[in-house]
């Protein structure tokens, strides 16, 4: 009985790797557990501290890989323009994943379902927490457009500021607030370099919902971005296989916000 529990120790250790992407550079990934395979994917200006909650128990009952996004986190610059998804692929080909669930928050949901539509069969099922989705017209409203020209003009302070007040209203105090604010404090200036190399290729996803064929989960918080609704809505209505949930009490962090229902919900999902 006491190898046994050892064993399950050493499998709930985390263990860090570094992995080869194009263009020389490296992307900083873990993994912890056993089971079937779960790939995390954090949003734009976070890093994979984003799942710190929720990682510990989902690795209770599956093999869970996250990873920094190119040039986030602990993850290196890019060097050259390179691709999210083919990303996401290196990853799964150096943790030799077959078919794993993915599981993506905001611009990580994006990237997912991306994904899924250009290799469908390398994919078990999906949850998409907060997600954007390429080929959605966002409003011009004066947040967004405030937003896009910190972007656009490489102001790291105003883009965290802006980060801190659309993406994460409920504030410092809020659960979760602390790692929220440093990980875009850290993040700032780094996002602006690799959003400028992030290939653009056109990709639209809201003309592919139809061709998902895999079991998703859509969820959101009653504090997101009214946009992130929009979205949620078009997704269970355009995917055919879905199941949705709308979690109070959380923003557009909703693994830190509100980690145990969330975990929940995902667990439950996975199953």
């Amino acid at each position: 009985m006491r190898q046994k529990a050892d064993e399950q120790e050493r499998a709930q250790a985390p263990v860090t790797h570094c992995v080869p992407v194009s263009g020389g550079s490296r992307l900083w990934a873990e993994h912890r557990g056993t089971g079937s395979p779960v790939v995390l994917l954090h949003g734009a200006g976070m890093d994979a501290r984003l799942w710190d909650l929720v990682v510990p128990e989902l690795a209770r009952h599956h093999r869970v890989v996250r990873f920094d996004a190119r040039g986030l986190g602990r993850s290196t610059p890019p060097m050259d323009l390179f691709d999210d998804v083919e990303d996401l692929r290196a990853v799964m080909d150096h943790f030799e994943l077959g078919r794993p669930a993915l599981v993506g928050l905001s611009m990580g949901g994006e990237t997912s379902l991306d994904f899924t539509l250009a290799h469908p069969a390398r994919v078990s099922a999906l949850a998409l927490v907060a997600a954007s989705v390429s080929g959605h017209i966002w409003p011009q409203d004066p947040q967004s457009a405030a937003y896009a020209a910190a972007r656009r003009d490489r102001d790291s302070v105003r883009l965290a500021e802006l980060e801190r007040s659309i993406w994460a209203p409920l504030g410092h105090t809020a659960p979760g607030g602390e790692l929220i604010t440093s990980m875009i404090e850290d993040n700032a200036q780094r996002r602006i370099v690799s959003e400028h190399l992030c290939a653009d290729l056109g990709r639209n996803a809201t003309a592919g919902l139809d061709r998902i064929a895999v079991p998703t989960l859509v969820v959101h918080g009653d504090h997101d971005h009214p946009e992130i609704a929009a979205i949620a809505n078009s997704l269970v209505a355009g995917i055919p296989d879905t199941s949705s949930s709308r979690l109070p009490g959380a923003d557009h962090y909703l693994p830190l916000r509100t980690p145990e229902r969330l975990t929940e919900l995902l667990l439950a999902h996975l199953a």
